[in-house]
C-alpha cells in the first residue's frame, strides 16, 4: 500500500486520534508489570512518528519503523523539529532485521488491521517475540468486528476545512470482516489557490478476540490485559478498539 502522498495529510487528518490516551495507557501497563525505567519501545507502524514523539518525550528510548519511506520522511523531520533524536527504518513488521531487543513493542491506532492475510499477522506476532526481551511487554490495539461491519462498511464520512476536505466511502472486502476505504482527498495549493484531488485505497481486516489471542498463545506469549475503547472494561459486542497486552513468557 502506498502512503506517498496520503502522508503528508495524515497528521491533519489524525488530529483527533487519541495519542495521549496511549501514552497513558503504556506508561500504566508499564508500571503496573514492573517494566524497566526509561524503557527501550519499538514503535512498529509509527507512520509520521505522532505517537512516537510523544512516547520519547515520556521518557521512553523509542525505535519507529515503518514500511512507508514517506511516512518516514515525515516522522523524521517531526522529531528534529522537536530536538528529539529517534531512529527510524523502513521494514515490514512482519519480517524484523537487525533491530535487537526491546522492553515493550507497539503496534498503534490498529496499524495491525492493515495486514492483509492471517499468515502476515501470526508472522507479525512471531517476529515480535523474537525482539522482545524476556517478560517485555508486547501492546496493540485493533478493530473489533463491530467497527468493521457496522460502523465502516456501507457507510460514507466527510471533513470540509479550508485547506483540506475528504470524501470517504467504505465498502465490504472481499474477506469476512474486512473493509475497503476508498478515500478522495481536496488540498489546497496555497500558491495556486486551487484544490489538488488525491485518491487512496485503504484495506483493513481484522478477526474475532479469541482467534488473536489463540494466535498470540501460539507465539509464545501469555495475555495479562484485554480492554475495550481505554476503558477499563472486557470488551462488548459494540466495543469499537480492543487493546491487547501480552507478556513473553
Amino acid at each position: 500500500m502506498s502512503y506517498e502522498q496520503f502522508a503528508y495529510l495524515y497528521d491533519e487528518l489524525m488530529k483527533d486520534a487519541p495519542y495521549d490516551q496511549w501514552v497513558q495507557f503504556v506508561k500504566d501497563m508499564m508500571t503496573k508489570y514492573d517494566v524497566v525505567p526509561a524503557p527501550r519501545l519499538l514503535d512498529l507502524a509509527c507512520g509520521t512518528g505522532e505517537l512516537s514523539v510523544r512516547l520519547a518525550k515520556a521518557g521512553f528510548d523509542v525505535t519507529g519503523i515503518d514500511l512507508s519511506e514517506d511516512m518516514l520522511a515525515v516522522a523524521l523531520a517531526k522529531a528534529e523539529t522537536e530536538g528529539i533524536k529517534i531512529p527510524f527504518f523502513q521494514q515490514n513488521m512482519a519480517n524484523l532485521e537487525g533491530q535487537g531487543q526491546f522492553d515493550v513493542i507497539g503496534i498503534f491506532c490498529d496499524s495491525l488491521n492493515y495486514l492483509q492475510t492471517e499468515d502476515e499477522v501470526i508472522a507479525t506476532f512471531t517476529t515480535v517475540i523474537q525482539h522482545l526481551q524476556d517478560k517485555g511487554l508486547f501492546i496493540f490495539d485493533v478493530h473489533s468486528i463491530y467497527k468493521v461491519n457496522d460502523v465502516f462498511v456501507n457507510q460514507t464520512f466527510a471533513l470540509n476545512e479550508d485547506n483540506v476536505s475528504y470524501i470517504w466511502n467504505s465498502f465490504p472486502g472481499e474477506e469476512p470482516n474486512s473493509v475497503e476505504h476508498e478515500l478522495s482527498f481536496f488540498v489546497l495549493d496555497e500558491r495556486s489557490g486551487k484544490y489538488d484531488r488525491v485518491d487512496e485505497l485503504h484495506y483493513q481486516r481484522t478477526y474475532p478476540v479469541q482467534q488473536y489471542i489463540s494466535w498470540l498463545e501460539s507465539a509464545g506469549f501469555k495475555l495479562v490485559e484485554i480492554i475495550a475503547d481505554f476503558i477499563d472494561a472486557k470488551p462488548r459486542e459494540s466495543s469499537e478498539r480492543i487493546l491487547f497486552v501480552a507478556k513473553k513468557k
